[in-house]
């Protein structure tokens, strides 16, 4: 089965090579390093721990684990990869003073996937969110490192995409030596896929333990100076969009505006950063003045009406500016980003219907009347139409808006402490 995987993940590069290409600047970074080249790395006797986090979201997921792992593990070395170029963009942003080595996730074929073991020699590799490479999973046994998920969650829907190659998939999780997961339906989907039940943990969502530190303190009062946050001009943000949903959020925004005597302002940040220019000309078509937060700051950012958020990390900063929070990549199949962040900084969510890669979070949500989720509506002109009115009754409703924020802060404060369950699990086995 592993030859077979080789074959159709080589197969798969070359049919995707001529979209390398056209965005080469996406898929190129790092290119050298994803295919086990690496700078030099010094081993100087201690154990090392390799944590690996996809993209943006596991790696801000990750900073409380980083910082009880220095804690805890003061004698271990700690290196950090990413597969996504935002990903490595945040990390080396936020880990750099952290971590031995920050750098890309190697290909997962046979070749680079050993030059990276043996370059690192990593004695764990925790892998955020059930991140299965088999490739890579087999090689580090084989090597002596410790396999271990943490923060582990698997959708409905991706454990029906795993059960059809069951198999395959039992092998590989064979290399896991420890899953530490989200909850109970975690721990069940990965049991039935075949990690032992001895081998299963339920430590909770670390993203729980997410806190707002200095840093984010900071640019959140820059971004207020800069753009002319206040009360009287009351800021949606759309955050982690994905399209078509930015069109429709503007369009609801249009409708909103006009409405309302006392002006509000829009924030968007898209999920992709290949789709800032194409996010920015649907918002120039509707006739609202813009601005780029990457942009040299001028006296038009407190004119603007939207502002689009095309730098990366700063999101989580932008949080405590809004008064409302929609929540992307739910008003389409994707399954929706994370609400977690916005509910850290108190404030009032709205999610479309499609949020499966966050089920458990936005049931929890719901239950305590901590979030507004829409429902799913048959054309276009509906959800444009839901959207609006939503926003328009939470923008005139201020005691709907602190009682969605004020319930959606006791929840994060309740389910703390997953990072500590982690940690603890972490010293039976290293």
């Amino acid at each position: 089965m592993y030859l077979l995987y080789s074959l159709l993940l080589t197969l798969a590069f070359v049919l995707m090579s001529p979209l390398f290409i056209l965005r080469r600047e996406k898929y190129a970074a790092g290119f050298q390093e994803r295919l086990g080249n690496y700078p030099e790395f010094k081993h100087d006797g201690r154990k090392v721990i390799w944590l690996h986090c996809v993209s943006v979201g596991e790696t801000n997921a990750a900073r409380p684990l980083v910082d009880e792992i220095k804690t805890s593990f003061p004698d271990h070395r700690l290196i950090v990869s990413t597969t996504t170029k935002t990903g490595q963009e945040l990390a080396q942003n936020i880990f750099s003073d952290k971590a031995d080595a920050v750098f890309y996730f190697p290909f997962d074929w046979k070749f680079s996937v050993r030059r990276a073991l043996h370059h690192f020699k990593p004695d764990i590799v925790l892998l955020m969110e059930t991140e299965i490479w088999p490739r890579f999973l087999s090689e580090a046994k084989i090597f002596g490192a410790k396999n271990v998920i943490v923060n582990g969650r698997i959708s409905a829907r991706s454990f029906k995409r795993y059960s059809y190659i069951s198999r395959f998939v039992r092998e590989v999780l064979s290399n896991i030596d420890l899953a530490l997961m989200q909850d109970e339906d975690d721990g069940r989907y990965i049991r039935s896929l075949g990690v032992p039940v001895q081998q299963i943990r339920i430590t909770g969502n670390i993203k729980f333990d997410l806190q707002i530190n200095d840093n984010e303190k900071l640019v959140t009062e820059n971004f207020r100076n800069r753009f002319g946050f206040s009360q009287q001009q009351r800021l949606i943000v759309a955050a982690s969009t994905h399209d078509p949903e930015e069109k429709w959020i503007v369009d609801s925004f249009r409708k909103v505006y006009d409405l309302m005597a006392s002006k509000p302002r829009l924030l968007v940040a898209p999920r992709h950063p290949e789709r800032f220019n194409e996010v920015a000309d649907i918002i120039r078509k509707t006739g609202f003045s813009l601005v780029n937060s990457s942009a040299k700051q001028s006296e038009d950012d407190k004119k603007a009406t939207v502002i689009l958020l095309d730098s990366i990390g700063e999101l989580r900063a932008v949080y405590p500016l809004a008064e409302i929070v929609f929540v992307g990549g739910s008003l389409i199949p994707h399954g929706g980003q994370n609400i977690l962040e916005p509910a850290l900084a108190g404030k009032a969510i709205v999610t479309g219907p499609y949020t499966h890669n966050f089920s458990s979070a936005v049931s929890a949500f719901l239950e305590s009347k901590a979030l507004i989720q829409l429902p799913e509506m048959a054309v276009e002109s509906q959800t444009v139409e839901q959207i609006s009115k939503t926003f328009e009754r939470l923008l005139n409703e201020p005691a709907e808006r602190d009682f969605l924020g004020a319930n959606a802060e006791m929840i994060m404060k309740a389910n703390r402490g997953a990072t500590g369950f982690t940690i603890d699990a972490l010293k039976q086995i290293l």
